[in-house]
């Protein structure tokens, strides 16, 4: 499985923002882009240039694949699915990458960040509709139980707060996608959806 190994701070900094890669890491003091505001390598330190509206949409391209983990080929592969299907483009988009099975764990509060949940899923902690799972990637559907094997080899997310289309069973100690999230779900920001599908429809 392809994925990005280089350092994440450094990806936070290119983007002039902070992409919550590193859990709790990224809301303490240690936050490199609270340190370093400048991006990263040799000419980092220079003043930014007024982007294109090209520059502008493939930053927000990229912010999406570094906050979801996804290279081009398969984020490419999301986009084109989305504007084939019915409906609004890019709440369709919006809705695929938070189904994913890695994106669900991570919203569940059983990992710090996206990279942790991959980490797990891959190393087979999690069950999907009682079959163990190792595909990070796997789209849930409405109804669909997602139950940790042990919950002691888990780091859990603390101070988090479970999404409204994520409904918890305490006593079963699972959490089940109970509706497919909409627009309006999402408080944070972090990219503007938008500019991304006019990128890829040059």
């Amino acid at each position: 499985m392809a994925r990005y190994k280089g350092p994440k701070c450094r990806l936070c900094r290119r983007e002039g923002a902070k992409l919550y890669l590193k859990g709790i890491r990224c809301e303490g003091e240690k936050c490199a882009l609270s340190n370093r505001q400048q991006a990263p390598g040799q000419h980092g330190n220079r003043r930014r240039q007024t982007r294109s509206d090209y520059g502008k949409q493939l930053r927000e391209k990229q912010k999406a694949k570094r906050i979801y983990g996804i290279l081009e080929k398969q984020f490419r592969r999301y986009v084109r699915e989305a504007m084939k299907s019915k409906g609004i483009t890019g709440e369709t988009l919006v809705q695929r990458l938070e189904s994913r099975l890695d994106n669900i764990v991570y919203r569940g509060g059983f990992a710090v960040s996206r990279a942790q949940a991959r980490q797990y899923i891959g190393s087979e902690y999690f069950t999907l509709n009682g079959r163990k799972v190792k595909t990070p990637s796997v789209n849930l559907k409405v109804g669909d139980i997602i139950k940790p094997e042990n919950f002691d080899k888990l780091h859990l997310r603390e101070g988090f707060v479970l999404p409204d289309w994520l409904k918890a069973n305490v006593k079963e100690k699972h959490i089940m996608l109970s509706r497919i999230p909409v627009t309006d779900d999402f408080q944070e920001k972090l990219f503007d959806v938008q500019s991304i599908i006019e990128f890829y429809s040059r």
